[in-house]
């Protein structure tokens, strides 16, 4: 969709959009449909009514105005959303009716924006950096996990449930919740160190009634029904196991890959941290302040990101916060605290990009689409023209400026040791209070634990 864009005072603009016939059509088709279920027609059933019965029984007029209402705000939402506008109060509409569905149409609409802030000087920063080395120890449990996928699972007889055993469960909460056959493995750290502990010493077959303490101080109970006992089969550790699980000939070469795949990890992670150090540093420095209404619709999506993740591994959230330990109010908070977190950095590095005067060419959005054709095994021509023809291309330019610009605020920080970082952040000044970090999500079969 065209869309112009017109600054009436201090964060608040006037937007008119053009809307293309399709959609129009699109729109008017799809109430004529719902209005045609929700009106009485002698001699024909709901929703069978034809368009033009319909539009002399209740006038085009009602219609045309069914179809702007119901669509009105997706548009503007597309378009706000491509052109990185952020509404923070209720849109003023302001339009005419389309007098057909197969010309375009166009409306505006007022708000108030969030505004970008004013970019601290990075160059003035410090920010942590880790050195890339891998924890001792860690090659060889790498080895172990290796080994362990290739174990076979084989039922348990005759004994009762030990830590590291892989179980099939049902649960129940206390409130009725019930989730079924779930494959935990004890020892994981996915469930609450209660249930955990609970279900050592349980037979096949068994009922517990586990009781475990909210985070309120408040206590609740969980049922969980042991269906079946699995251990893990370790073959050895020797030339075989690389053989059978790997491409190489030999433990030692094995060992060495491990090694080096391993230290490339630790650099990227301590570069990964590094860049979310940097870009933090500048939100706080710049004082970046976000509307609660952007913090409210960015925590919504996530959590019904979260319910739905649930929902597809067949478990609902009530059950989910009883096993995690946790309550709806905890759950909330910290997820409104990531949301927050997120949108700052991005008006942060958007007003870093607009600093830097950077630029993304329709060729450099062609170019890293075809990149990543290449691992989505996808035709590159047909993903690239698909990119374009859903209007997606604006939304890639500007996530391109705001990585280019954090490349350019990591470049011209100073890095100094983490230990330092560490250390500054223990001292604390008036004012420096920061919101605790928000917990990491956890759901079924997610190797994060919460």
């Amino acid at each position: 969709m065209e869309a112009n864009v017109v600054e009436l005072a201090e964060n608040r603009v006037r937007l008119t959009v053009e809307v293309p016939s399709v959609d129009i059509k699109h729109a008017v088709e799809h109430a004529g449909t719902e209005l045609a279920e929700r009106t009485k027609v002698p001699g024909f059933r709901a929703g069978k009514v034809p368009m033009p019965v319909l539009v002399r029984r209740i006038g085009k007029e009602r219609i045309y105005t069914e179809a702007v209402e119901t669509h009105i705000g997706g548009w503007l939402r597309g378009v706000t959303a491509s052109k990185r506008l952020r509404p923070v109060s209720e849109p003023r509409f302001e339009y005419e009716l389309p007098a057909s569905s197969d010309s375009s149409w166009s409306f505006s609409a007022e708000f108030d924006l969030q505004p970008l802030p004013e970019p601290a000087d990075w160059r003035k920063l410090e920010v942590g950096k880790a050195d890339a080395e891998i924890p001792e120890g860690l090659i060889e449990h790498e080895l172990d996990v290796l080994r362990s996928s290739v174990a076979q699972l084989v039922p348990v007889e005759g004994r009762p449930v030990h830590e590291g055993d892989t179980l099939v469960v049902d649960f129940a909460g206390d409130q009725g919740e019930e989730s079924r056959d779930q494959v935990i493995e004890l020892g994981a750290g996915k469930l609450a160190p209660e249930i955990e502990q609970g279900l050592i010493g349980a037979k096949a077959g068994e009922n517990r009634e586990i009781p475990f303490v909210l985070t309120d101080g408040s206590s609740t109970t969980v049922t969980v029904s042991v269906k079946e006992i699995m251990e893990k089969e370790l073959p050895p550790l020797d030339d075989e196991l690389a053989r059978a699980a790997s491409e190489f000939e030999t433990l030692d070469e094995l060992r060495s890959d491990i090694e080096g795949r391993l230290r490339a990890q630790a650099e990227a992670e301590c570069e990964v941290a590094f860049r979310e150090a940097a870009v933090d540093a500048l939100v706080e420095a710049s004082k970046v302040e976000v509307h609660p209404v952007l913090v409210e619709e960015r925590a919504r999506i996530l959590l019904a990101n979260l319910v739905r993740s649930l929902e597809r591994r067949g478990m609902n959230l009530d059950l989910y916060l009883q096993l995690t330990g946790q309550e709806a109010p905890q759950l909330v908070e910290s997820v409104r605290i990531e949301a927050g977190r997120s949108i700052a950095r991005e008006l942060v590095l958007e007003a870093s990009a607009n600093k830097l005067g950077i630029e993304i060419s329709d060729s450099e959005i062609d170019e890293l689409v075809r990149e990543q054709s290449g691992s989505s095994g996808e035709d590159a021509d047909e993903l690239v023209a698909e990119v374009w023809r859903q209007g997606r291309h604006e939304e890639l330019r500007e996530d391109m400026r705001m990585s280019a610009a954090l490349d350019r605020i990591c470049e011209e920080v100073k890095p100094i040791p983490i230990a330092q970082a560490q250390a500054r952040e223990q001292i604390w000044t008036p004012g420096k209070e920061k919101p605790a970090s928000a917990a990491k999500l956890w759901t079924p079969g997610n190797e994060e634990t919460p």
